[in-house]
Order: structure tokens, then sequence, then C-alpha cells
């Protein structure tokens, strides 16, 4: 017997698990799997090299190109240090509010769209839904990048894609990519009284994190004022530092984390390399101290930015079904420049605010989840 849930019902049972991104998500990747399979609907699992977590997708109405893939990630951030006035993992109904991790960004908008799998399938649709899940999108987007390539090469080919991120159920048609580092110092010890004879790993990561303020001062005055942006130019930023013994000796380790956020017409991998240029033209200048001492980036991630289309098919689609002709574009990445770059018409669009998002007590509005509701119908119509 097929498993039906209400769309309230069905975000109780995602916002459940526990998919905080250093978890697995395969509990709640197997109840979808299951969901699916209760209707006759068969889907594909994407793992990853641990086998720990996978993404999902699945084909429904014909097997024919053109489709449009309705796209979210299961993973949500961490609730450790904040104040939560109920269980991060049980939806609350209060004041207008369903409250939870993930009701907003963004279990809410896949919640909705399994719920009208039944719907889905009674309608008789003439271009087809693919259902695509991912993982680990909060730190680099990184499931949606092997399923995106599954999708295109085993799938018919969808003609476009909606990304169910909170918008306020707006067509949101652009956002900033961004591309991220893990650095690594490594010193020389002496005393600092002597510090011209050894390398302070603290300075030379200063040296690197001034390279990002210069970069900084460069975009603001290059910055284009007709760019819709907030803030309308890439920024350069550094997350977190350590490293250091004590006062009076030189470093010897020093660690950071940094990342790029760039305009979408901006090439992250060309910014890579002027920034791994510099590094390495200061790794050269300490060893030329101390052979010992050395600089080490790994790349963490690099998310596409998303290019607003001339003509969008997905954008134009959005509009027509929400009424919404506003521009809209976010400095926040999505995993939505992975599917335009396989040549896939992709917008944003998704029920509840960005602001709630990653908050203690992130929460959306009943209005705002029944107009996700009520944009699901309407475009399991419009392709019926």
């Amino acid at each position: 017997m097929a498993d039906t849930y209400t769309p309230l019902e069905m975000l109780e049972k995602l916002v459940g698990f526990d998919t905080v991104s250093h978890r697995s998500n395969l509990p709640l990747i197997q109840f979808v799997q299951d969901y699916l399979t209760s209707h006759g609907v068969d889907s594909t699992l994407v793992p990853n090299d641990d086998g720990d977590k996978a993404s999902l997708y699945a084909h429904i109405g014909p097997m024919v190109t053109g489709g449009v893939i309705l796209s979210g990630h299961t993973d949500v951030v961490p609730v450790v240090g904040q104040n939560w006035s109920s269980d991060p993992f049980t939806v609350v109904e209060k004041d207008g509010k369903y409250y939870g991790r993930g009701t907003c960004d963004m279990k809410g908008f896949l919640a909705i769209a399994l719920a009208h799998v039944p719907h889905m399938l009674a309608a008789n649709l003439k271009t087809p839904i693919q259902l695509a899940l991912s993982f680990d999108e909060e730190v680099g987007c990184e499931g949606v990048i092997p399923m995106v390539k599954e999708l295109a090469g085993k799938m018919p080919k969808a003609a476009l894609c909606i990304v169910g991120e909170p918008s306020m159920m707006k067509a949101v048609t652009g956002h900033k990519g961004g591309i991220g580092f893990d650095n690594e110092v490594t010193g020389y010890e002496v005393h600092s009284s002597l510090a011209h004879t050894g390398v302070s790993a603290v300075m030379t990561a200063a040296t690197l994190v001034e390279w990002h303020n210069h970069k900084n001062a460069q975009a603001v005055a290059a910055q284009d004022p007709d760019c819709t942006f907030d803030p309308p130019f890439s920024t350069y930023h550094v997350g977190t530092i350590q490293g250091g013994t004590a006062s009076n000796i030189t470093a010897k380790s020093c660690t950071f984390i940094n990342d790029f956020r760039l305009l979408p017409n901006e090439d992250s991998q060309q910014a890579a390399a002027e920034y791994l240029a510099f590094a390495a033209e200061l790794d050269a200048k300490i060893k030329a101290i101390r052979p010992e001492a050395g600089i080490k980036v790994t790349q963490r991630f690099d998310v596409p930015g998303l290019k607003p289309e001339d003509d969008g098919a997905a954008e134009s689609l959005v509009r027509r079904l929400t009424g919404d002709n506003s521009i809209n574009v976010v400095s926040y990445g999505t995993e939505a420049g992975h599917f335009q770059t396989e040549q896939i018409s992709t917008v944003i669009c998704g029920p509840g605010s960005i602001e709630q998002a990653h908050q203690a007590d992130e929460y959306i509005t009943i209005e705002q989840y029944n107009r996700g509701g009520v944009f699901m119908r309407d475009l399991i119509s419009a392709l019926s």
C-alpha cells in the first residue's frame, strides 16, 4: 500500500532526521526511497566515497527529454551553541510558524515536493518531473556534483531546474560563486630576539591575510554602480585562524580557512590561480630563510555562480506560475550553478526567507509553506 503524507506530515518526517552535515543522511534518503517505491517510482542513489551519505534522484512521468528538475539539499547546519526554545528536530507549530531545523533551509521545499508525488502520478504529466536530493550543500555543494553528472547522462535530459532555496516564492535568477581553501603555514621556531634566523608561521599567514584586504579594496574601487548584487562586488574573506606557541617564539605553525565570493561573471579558477601564485612566491621567500618552512593551500570547495539568463526558460515558468516580476539576485551560493553548467536553464524559487536560515528557532511561516504547496500544484497542472 502506498504511503501518503500531507505536506506538514512530510515536513515532520524530514525534520525528524538529524542530517547536520557532519552526520550521515542515509536514514532520510532510505525513507524517501522507500516512500517513492511505495508509489511505484524508481530512484537511484549516488553515494559518497565513504558510503555514509548519498544523493537521490528520480524521474516521474514520460521518459522524454525537456523535463523539470526540483532540486534541494538534505543536509542542515549545526544547532550546537544555539539557544533553541524547542527540540530543533521536532516541528513545532506556534504563532503561524513551523519551527525546526531545516523547516526553511530547505526541507520545507523538499517536503512539499515529496508530499505531492501522488498528485504528480495522477496528473498524467506530459512533461516529466525529476526529483534531485543532494547532501553536503552546506559545506560546498559536494553531493550535487556527481548527481548532476549522472542525471545528465542516465536520465532523459531536463530542460530546466528549480532550486527550492528559500526566496519568499520569488524568482531568484543569479547568485555569487564561491571558492574556498584550507591554508597550512609551517615556520621555523627560534627566539623572537633572533627572528631573522627563523620563520614565523603567524606573520607569514598575516601576509596572506593582508592579500585579502588588498583584493577587497580593489573590488570596492572597481565596483559597477549598476550591479544588482549586495554587495555589488566580489569579497575575499578569512574565517578562522589558529597558530603560535608563545609571544617570544617564532610560530612553528599557523592554519586558516578562507573563501572568495565572486560575481557570477568572474572566473573562480582565475581568482584561485592569482592567490596560489602569491602563496607560491611567499613560499619561496620563507624557504630561502629555512628550507623546512612552507605553505600548503588545499581547495575545499568550488561552487559556480548562477548567471542571470536572457529569456531563461526556468525563470519564465516560475514567473508565470507565481506572478512575480521582481528582479532578485543573492550573494549566497547554491547548487543552481552546477545545473546551469550542464546547460540546464536554472532558477531559485522556494518558500520561506533566507533570513531565518541557520538561526536558532529557525522557522517558516505557515503562509509561505502553503504558498509553496499552491506553487507545486500549479506546476504539476502546467506540466500535465
